[in-house]
């Protein structure tokens, strides 16, 4: 396998990772929603990148919470209402809460600042640890980390994608976690339980992630809530759905001690 080739997945490997069909990616095509990243061979076989799998992802999760291709494609060019699709997504609460809260926080389109205690959920993740100082290089890894795991264990649509976890000391060193099904077995794999956490919905580019962090700890400081020393941003969306980074949306989180009330 070339390098290239380690970063793509074919449209057989993405329907396999997926579940679901090569038609429906097909129908994306043609609808508009993605492209084919790579052609090759005589016969054109489609390849596509981690970003191209990730959108596909969402666009099958938006579909099975009864949204039209044509509503997705709305969504995603910014060309909708928001209000009447929350509406919808709220009859299904408890199947999809995480949905709403994404949408809700998508729809206001600036940042608020609204620190909220949470639980992350207990979820099964592929993890690699890796080291970077540069952006660029994080994302890229994140997407070859996430095209690893899913090839060989498929993807937990019922969990956010993916994200990444580092000591609060020493943002270099960091982990890039990948949601993938409860039962899964094999290396790389590890059982995260429900954590509390202090966190903020970030609209905006990565740039500022620092800066959001900081703001969190700098509020656990002022309340004397005690903190594990682990920040974890998970990518709700980026650029698999937007062209322009200040629509980005991040889950930006600090852990709380356990023993915090």
């Amino acid at each position: 396998m070339t390098h290239d080739k380690k970063r793509l997945l074919s449209i057989g490997e993405a329907a396999k990772a997926l579940e679901v069909t090569r038609r429906m990616i097909l129908n994306y095509e043609d609808k508009g929603l993605i492209l084919p990243d790579q052609r090759d061979g005589i016969n054109g076989n489609r390849c596509y990148t981690a970003d191209t799998v990730s959108r596909i992802r969402s666009i099958r999760i938006l579909q099975n919470l009864g949204l039209s291709l044509d509503d997705i494609y709305a969504y995603y060019h910014g060309t909708t209402d928001l209000e009447p699709l929350i509406t919808r997504l709220e009859d299904l609460r408890d199947e999809i809460s995480r949905n709403i809260e994404k949408l809700k926080e998508h729809s206001k389109g600036h940042n608020d600042f609204e620190i909220r205690q949470i639980e992350l959920p207990a979820q099964t993740v592929y993890c690699q640890d890796l080291h970077s100082t540069e952006l660029e290089d994080k994302k890229e890894q994140l997407r070859s980390v996430f095209i690893k795991a899913i090839r060989q264990y498929g993807s937990d649509t019922t969990q956010h994608m993916f994200f990444t976890e580092y000591n609060l000391s020493n943002p270099g060193d960091f982990t890039c976690c990948i949601a993938v099904p409860p039962e899964s077995l094999g290396e790389h794999l590890v059982t995260l339980p429900c954590q509390k956490a202090l966190c903020i919905f970030y609209h905006g580019a990565y740039e500022g992630l620092p800066v959001i962090v900081k703001h969190l700890c700098a509020y656990a400081n002022k309340y004397q809530i005690p903190l594990k020393g682990t920040a974890r941003h998970l990518y709700l969306e980026g650029p698999p759905q937007h062209k322009n980074p200040e629509n980005f949306l991040t889950q930006v989180a600090v852990l709380m001690a356990d023993d915090t009330l």
